[in-house]
């Protein structure tokens, strides 16, 4: 069997629960036709680049899937005829990674709080490399009429 990691958008109006729902439906059709899920992450509600069928955010849902390729085409072809799935992805992997996965990993980064020792911030004038000094007027800029 192959491995595929699976990531799928859920509508932002679906609740949590309804996408659980949806994940545990999609994980049944995977191992109803012998497959296997090996890592389920829910990684929330996030914006989108662009609207998708009106909506401006949407759940993501990455699945790790240990399975025959007629149980993901079988899963894809469910996922077409809901409505509540906006888009979906699946790509053939060579090894599924260990722990969590990146966009879980970002999430616990952004979360730290602390930035770190930075220093005391200098206002602007104490820069001595942003003071640039008076402009010189430009040579090759033409004369306008009118203006002394």
């Amino acid at each position: 069997m192959a491995l595929y990691e699976h990531v799928f958008m859920v509508r932002q109006d679906v609740t949590s629960q309804q996408v659980d729902a949806l994940t545990e439906q999609f994980k049944g059709i995977i191992t109803a036709n012998g497959g296997s899920i090996a890592k389920v992450e829910n990684w929330g509600v996030k914006s989108l680049a662009y609207r998708i069928k009106k909506n401006r955010k949407a759940h993501f849902c990455l699945l790790n899937i240990d399975a025959p390729s007629a149980a993901v085409v079988e899963m894809e072809r469910m996922m077409g005829i809901s409505e509540d799935v906006l888009r979906f992805i699946t790509l053939r992997v060579e090894a599924h990674e260990d722990g969590p996965s990146a966009m879980l990993r970002k999430r616990d980064d952004d979360d730290r709080g602390d930035r770190g020792d930075r220093g005391p911030r200098s206002p602007r004038g104490d820069r001595p490399d942003r003071d640039r000094g008076p402009r010189r007027p430009r040579e090759d800029a033409p004369m306008h009429e009118g203006i002394a």
